[in-house]
């Protein structure tokens, strides 16, 4: 039987279990690196997935804890989107995906990991990604570390 050795999913086994909002923690930090956030606008920042379905997976959260889009004002679910657009065209320029997956999950029952925090995925996806390891195995693969993923995002947001 041949292992494929993932150690960093022990680490998010064990933080899902920890009573705190990840998104107000990266919204409050000045270690954006270590918090993985790319960008910071004036109502919402964007940030890597820690534990992504592909390369390049953002999260767009709001500095305001809030469980619900209908519990944020105009302006930053404006900003929100007009962030989407940027985070579309710098996954396009850093990655050249086949598609991109826009999406938000509001409570537990619609998938969310994390309810108790808005936030809008952006993912960059190409045909044949999700092989038979995600299917069979439980596992993904990713081609490309996450310091590398954080470097080529941020800069692709600078531009």
């Amino acid at each position: 039987m041949d292992h494929l050795w993932a150690p960093w999913r022990s680490t998010y086994f064990k933080e899902k279990h920890i009573e705190r909002c990840l998104f107000c923690q990266a919204a409050r930090t000045g270690d954006d690196k270590a918090m993985l956030v790319v960008y910071r606008a004036e109502h919402n920042f964007v940030m890597l997935n820690r534990y992504p379905y592909a390369s390049g997976h953002l999260m767009i959260a709001p500095y305001q804890h809030a469980s619900r889009l209908s519990q944020i004002d105009p302006a930053t679910a404006e900003e929100m989107i007009h962030l989407a657009q940027r985070a579309e065209q710098s996954l396009q320029n850093a990655y050249h995906p086949g598609g991109l997956n826009i999406g938000m999950n509001l409570g537990a029952a619609a998938g969310a990991g994390i309810e108790q925090h808005i936030h809008l995925h952006v993912l960059p996806r190409w045909i044949g990604d999700a092989n038979f390891m995600t299917a069979v195995g439980n596992t993904r693969v990713l081609p490309e570390d996450l310091d590398v993923t954080f470097d080529k995002v941020k800069q692709a947001f600078a531009q």
